[in-house]
């Protein structure tokens, strides 16, 4: 996907302190950079997280003039491409198989604890640079999550987050509430089944009874998630279903669930008092206070009008955490005919969002 279009690509693997072998995918510079000889020591290294169901593949889905990872590398950048814990690419652990349950005991709490950090470090003692991050839907979160709780900031120099997933409480699709009432209302069953793979045989099953619903309309099923997005070719819709969607564990999606059902944002709720104490030392789970995020970081939010997944009223409700963000910190971005896909796949996000984060980018430089 990358090397085709004549941009030097170079993979590594990275493991986390859990044991989870990620891969990771480097564009050090963009076409016809001339390669000179330290010439890549001086480009600013910037890490791109995506969301859920996906993996870095989320990046390349459209042209290279239309694809934020090739946008980057040709604006300048040292462009890092992370793939979570689960996905295609990042299969591997020190010691166990993704055949069995125990590989996928772990929902977006181990990705903030484990995963962003390995990719940062590395990224970090690679470049000996502070990174730009870019992150969308759960990239936003995991980001969030991490910064409110002082994690990465030392080795960050900004981030940009598009589709920002924090609060939940106000996603509009229907397809989508009803799975994430089945997914907490049979939990027990749920991680019966760790592996979520969209693929297979129980979640075709799962879909398949959602769809039955009366006012779920599954014949587009991408729009039944994400909302109307506006801006999708049908040769990137082609290229997206080619790679996606991806695995995930059934935990991580029991967890977005009861974020969705319980209006805040904390870590996994093992459903019982008595669990939660063994787990936390406490009978609820700890909530990620998002008012503790850095006021002085630098953060670009971009967020869409038709989107069913990143409700304007919850982005509000982000916002409002953020009320205290020095204002020259705090750059925003309202496209009011965006759906959730349209910020990572979108023929139009170039002009519309790509531009204006290299430009956002470009200010942190100086």
């Amino acid at each position: 996907m990358v090397l085709v279009y004549g941009y030097p690509c170079t993979e590594f693997e990275v493991q986390t302190a859990d044991g989870y072998v990620l891969s990771m995918q480097r564009i050090p510079q963009g076409r016809g950079s001339g390669g000179a000889s330290g010439d890549e020591k001086i480009r600013p290294p910037v890490l791109l997280q995506h969301g859920v169901l996906m993996d870095g593949m989320t990046w390349l889905l459209n042209s290279p003039e239309q694809s934020l990872a090739f946008v980057l590398a040709d604006s300048g950048y040292d462009v890092w491409i992370s793939n979570s814990r689960g996905t295609r690419f990042s299969r591997g652990h020190a010691t166990l198989d993704a055949s069995i349950p125990a590989y996928w005991a772990w929902s977006w709490d181990e990705l903030v604890e484990f995963d962003l950090p390995a990719t940062f470090d590395f990224v970090f003692r690679q470049t000996g640079q502070k990174i730009d991050y870019v992150g969308h839907s759960l990239g936003t979160l995991i980001a969030l999550a991490s910064f409110a709780q002082g994690k990465l900031v030392d080795q960050l120099k900004s981030a940009a987050l598009l589709s920002p997933v924090a609060y939940l409480s106000h996603m509009t699709t229907n397809i989508g509430l009803l799975a994430s009432k089945a997914f907490v209302g049979e939990m027990v069953t749920w991680l019966g089944i760790a592996e979520f793979n969209p693929k297979g045989r129980a979640v075709q099953n799962f879909l398949n009874g959602l769809c039955a619903n009366p006012g779920v309309d599954c014949y587009d099923l991408m729009s039944s998630f994400t909302g109307k997005n506006c801006c999708l070719n049908e040769s990137t819709v082609d290229t997206f279903l080619m790679y996606e969607p991806q695995s995930t564990s059934t935990k991580n999606m029991v967890h977005l669930a009861q974020t969705v059902r319980d209006g805040n944002i904390a870590k996994f709720d093992y459903g019982n008092h008595n669990m939660n104490v063994r787990h936390y030392g406490q009978g609820k789970p700890p909530i990620y206070n998002m008012s503790n995020i850095p006021n002085n970081l630098p953060l670009f939010i971009s967020h869409g009008g038709q989107d069913a997944l990143s409700d304007v009223r919850d982005v509000d409700l982000l916002l409002d955490n953020l009320k205290f963000h020095d204002g020259d910190k705090l750059t925003l971005q309202y496209v009011k005919d965006y759906a959730h896909a349209d910020f990572v796949m979108g023929v139009t996000a170039k002009r519309i969002v790509y531009d204006a984060i290299v430009a956002f980018f470009n200010r942190q430089e100086k």
